[in-house]
């Protein structure tokens, strides 16, 4: 199971995130996001977990926790919705061939 965990401290690292999770059982990957300019975290992060049960307890107990002096907010990731640049905007097209001025 995947788990997106949120506002996380700026100091919170991927050894950290796993530590966190490995209490309630296997962690297969842990990973906080940072940002690509600045190179610092972006507070959030990913924790996959190959045991759903283990997953579920993990979420319920560490949502809300203080880490760091910051509740966490910890829940089931929601997949990736594909990023394709076209936004849905079929609308935007509508407004091309309006002809220019006409005085």
């Amino acid at each position: 199971m995947n788990i997106y965990v949120s506002n996380l401290s700026f100091n919170v690292q991927d050894e950290d995130l796993r530590e966190f999770f490995a209490e309630y059982g296997e962690v297969s990957s842990a990973k906080v996001i940072m940002d690509k300019f600045t190179n610092r975290s972006r507070g959030f992060g990913f924790v996959e977990m190959p045991d759903n049960a283990a997953a579920q307890k993990a979420i319920q107990e560490l949502d809300g926790a203080t880490v760091e002096g910051r509740a966490i907010k910890v829940s089931e990731a929601k997949p990736r919705e594909e990023r394709s640049g076209s936004g849905g905007g079929g609308q935007r097209r509508s407004f091309s061939g309006g002809g220019g001025n006409r005085w």
